[in-house]
């Protein structure tokens, strides 16, 4: 099977170097990895010691953030090398400067593990949620370092719960400890005699939580609304955006506003939805100088400002539920304490099937649903108040995750401090 796994490994590679002439993702991928150990010499102090923290991409960087923040403040003396899989992660993080060194992790070739824990050295490694690399964790359990996983979730259908899955399971077992965000992962490693377990919970509660502790303002987003009532439609794909503006054009009172902030912003797709509402529209690009009250639609064709946003809302629609990848992130929309609304594809995300569960969130599957449950929450304020308070509690609920994980941390690292 290791032989099988490395082949397999080395013939990726190769395919993917052939691929990247025509994809430009992939290219970014396989240039990116080119220089990773130069820029690993470079960089890494010898003096300092080192935490590893490898994340496959943007929203596994986004757990480990609010530990990446702790181990800085807890721990300056270490430096932190923070390593990516997907372009899509590394591309919007690289310059992250919490981190000594961020990079692409090198493919899983045991000649590439052995060369990179050589130069990097870590006192501990840590991986988050998933992304099990068996040369890497091979080599070191092999140098004895503290390896963890955080933020980790599993389902019965992985590999490492079938028979056919021991090879993997092996390696698995190797990590020291496994801080997990349910039971159920808890029950499924213990079936398989890893008992080294905490529920832990997920860390991205202890993140948005830090966004509303943090309160920054956006006066332009207080002047549109006016104090009216205010959806914010976050992450929205074309999908997404004909139903809502189905919903604005035929069913929403006069007195709501809305604010749409498009997963992909393009000019024409930009262009597409504002023409395709039949009221008054105003983008954030083109609102300097303008009365911003006297819009009812704000397009937000920018990126980083949809969590503060959210801030001024009264309900959130989440989008994403209509494509294969499923819903957004739900979690900023619910700290600020919103009912949410969603589409139907968000079974692979556990805090959403508890919102639902919850009746806090709701998931509806067409145009028809869609406005129906709007009108609800617009025009019902017990049911708005209920399913906010559901929402704020739920969160309340799960804050904590990275305190215990860096409580079990400090065992390894105080002697370094």
């Amino acid at each position: 099977m290791r032989f099988l796994y490395n082949l397999l490994i080395l013939m990726a590679t190769f395919v993917l170097k052939g691929v990247a002439l025509f994809n430009p993702k992939i290219k970014l991928f396989v240039e990116g990895r080119k220089h990773v150990f130069d820029t690993l010499k470079s960089s890494i102090k010898n003096s300092n010691p080192v935490v590893w923290i490898h994340a496959a991409s943007l929203g596994e960087f986004e757990q480990g953030r609010p530990v990446i923040e702790e181990l800085k403040k807890e721990y300056p003396n270490y430096q932190i090398v923070l390593t990516f899989f997907s372009p899509s992660g590394y591309e919007i993080r690289k310059d992250y400067n919490l981190a000594d060194v961020v990079c692409y992790l090198p493919m899983d070739t045991i000649s590439n593990a052995k060369k990179f824990l050589k130069v990097v050295q870590p006192a501990v490694a840590i991986f988050i949620k998933y992304e099990f690399w068996p040369n890497y964790l091979n080599q070191l359990h092999r140098k004895q370092i503290p390896t963890f996983l955080i933020s980790g979730i599993f389902r019965e259908n992985q590999s490492f719960f079938k028979p056919q899955g021991f090879w993997m399971c092996k390696h698995l077992k190797t990590i020291q400890h496994f801080f997990v965000q349910d039971n159920v992962s808890k029950e499924l490693l213990n079936s398989i005699n890893i008992d080294k377990v905490t529920i832990a919970g997920d860390t991205r509660f202890d993140r948005v939580q830090k966004l509303v502790e943090a309160n920054e303002k956006l006066p332009f987003v207080n002047d549109f609304k006016n104090d009216a009532y205010l959806l914010v439609a976050g992450s929205t794909w074309p999908e997404d955006e004909e139903q809502l503006v189905t919903y604005i054009n035929t069913k929403a009172s006069a007195k709501e506003k809305f604010i749409i902030a498009p997963h992909n912003i393009t000019k024409e797709g930009i262009l597409k939805l504002k023409n395709s509402l039949k009221t008054e529209v105003v983008l954030y690009s083109e609102m300097e100088g303008k009365q911003m009250d006297t819009y009812r639609v704000f397009i937000v064709d920018t990126i980083g400002i949809l969590s503060k946003i959210y801030a001024y809302a009264s309900v959130a629609y989440i989008g994403g539920g209509y494509t294969k990848s499923g819903v957004h992130n739900t979690l900023e929309a619910a700290t600020y304490g919103l009912p949410i609304v969603i589409g139907p594809n968000f079974k692979k995300f556990k805090e959403v099937q508890d919102l639902v569960a919850l009746k806090g969130c709701v998931s509806v599957t067409n145009t028809t649903e869609l406005s129906a449950v709007l009108e609800t929450i617009y025009q019902d304020d017990v049911v708005r108040l209920e399913k906010s308070k559901i929402t704020r509690k739920y969160v309340a609920q799960n804050l904590g995750a990275t305190q215990k994980i860096m409580n079990s941390l400090s065992t390894i690292l105080t002697h370094e401090k």
